[in-house]
């Protein structure tokens, strides 16, 4: 009898095809995707409609891939048969055959360099911390209180996200953390504007945080691949949004956000649900209300006739039972009518109040860089210079503070507001 038992639970679940195709999808999309992965072109074709198919191989193995039109459309040179190259795409199941494949979304030769060796082995460390578990992922807020924004003052990304927030969510108050998006500088200007916003989401300001800039090389966008910012990133009070580049591309804080956009208008959109659907929310909800109200008003009404049946002919109490039904539905549709309106009228007060609070947000930000700016004015050392002081040096480039330091006889250099002269020592003091 054991064995029987035995037998029985190691019968596998018989699954239909299709079913197993797109379990396996999914187990390869929550494992693996997006993947990059270096091999040799081999059986490249490129079909009428402008999709393009071949394998990708190397010495060990090979998989199918399929480069769609627009896609394709972005390749800054002609595929052929043999060549090394590097892809970037997600892994799936084509269901018609069953067969493993890769969806190329971008394709460069190899040896595009050490830049994105440095990428996946950073990807590789910061994935095996946990940073891009899906588990720690969060929901985005559904009428976030506040929106937090992280760019550059100048970035096109800012002026798309604001003014795709102002058409969607014109009564919803944005906060903009300003900061560098490229150079050396960025990533610890990045890491200071999230701290920033941190601050606010603690006192209930902010619900939701969205850091843009737009597309670029990988050299461009690599302060989006610094291992401070990630770790920041992660440490986020409120759900993040990364809208970085273009929808091909693909940075470390893409992974560790808690969604990621295609482009900065996108992710401006995911967390700015128009003020029309909720406007026709609480029409949905009146009719709602007002059908209810009727159901109960027919339902009260079936009652009393059922008790009038039973009782003979009291129509004096049944009319007055009529008539209180009657008077409170129509007190319910009122308060229903009420309650809309001011809901309305909230909207409408909201928006009239988004402009100015983006304008004294820029404002501040302005101000705070121009202070910035003339506090750095005044450590310039030519200021002094142009007071009529002069610098000293000796011939290895050495600052003269005191006479000790010369020689009689010695050349000195001196260094004036504009241009220099050259100082023989002729006496010591």
């Amino acid at each position: 009898m054991t064995t029987t038992n035995q037998a029985d639970q190691q019968v596998p679940k018989i699954w239909q095809v299709g079913a197993l195709c797109r379990a396996i999808a999914d187990a390869l999309e929550a494992r693996f995707n997006p993947v990059a992965v270096r091999g040799e072109i081999s059986g490249f074709s490129r079909a009428a409609s402008g999709h393009c198919y071949f394998s990708i191989k190397d010495a060990s193995g090979q998989i199918r891939c399929a480069m769609f039109r627009r896609a394709a459309s972005l390749l800054d040179f002609s595929p052929v048969d043999g060549e090394l190259v590097e892809l970037r795409g997600r892994l799936g199941v084509y269901e018609a055959r069953g067969d493993l494949q890769l969806v190329v979304e971008s394709m460069r030769r190899a040896g595009a360099g050490a830049l994105f060796e440095r990428f996946l082995q950073l990807k590789a460390k910061l994935e095996a911390q946990g940073l891009f578990d899906a588990a720690r992922k969060r929901a985005l807020p559904v009428l976030p209180r506040g929106i937090g924004i992280v760019t550059s003052l100048g970035a096109a990304a800012l002026h798309d996200v604001v003014t795709t927030l102002q058409r969607r969510v014109p009564h919803i108050p944005v906060l903009l953390a300003p900061a560098s998006v490229q150079g050396s500088s960025a990533p610890q200007e990045l890491v200071a504007a999230l701290n920033s916003l941190y601050r606010l989401t603690r006192e209930g300001s902010i619900d939701v945080i969205l850091l843009v800039r737009g597309g670029g090389s990988m050299e461009d966008l690599w302060a989006f691949n610094d291992e401070q910012l990630v770790q920041t990133l992660v440490q986020s009070p409120v759900p993040v949004v990364s809208g970085v580049g273009h929808e091909t591309d693909f940075t470390l804080v893409d992974f560790a956000a808690d969604l990621r956009a295609p482009t900065p208008t996108a992710a401006a959109e995911l967390v700015a649900q128009p003020r029309d659907t909720w406007l026709g929310m609480f029409d949905a909800i009146e009719r709602g209300l007002k059908d209810a109200a009727q159901r109960r008003t027919d339902r009260h009404g079936q009652q009393l006739d059922l008790i009038a049946s039973r009782m003979g002919r009291p129509s004096a109490r049944l009319g007055r039972q009529r008539m209180r039904l009657a008077s409170d539905a129509q007190r319910l549709q009122l308060l229903c009518e009420q309650l809309l309106r001011q809901r309305r009228q909230d909207l409408l007060r909201l928006q009239a109040v988004l402009p100015q609070a983006i304008e004294r947000g820029l404002n501040l930000s302005q101000e705070r860089l121009q202070r910035a700016q003339q506090h750095l004015g005044l450590l310039d050392p030519t200021l002094v210079l142009q007071r009529g002081y002069a610098w000293l040096s000796n011939a290895q480039g050495e600052t003269i503070r005191h006479s000790g330091q010369t020689r009689l006889g010695e050349t000195l250099h001196a260094t004036l507001a504009t241009g220099g002269l050259d100082l023989t020592v002729a006496s010591q003091k």
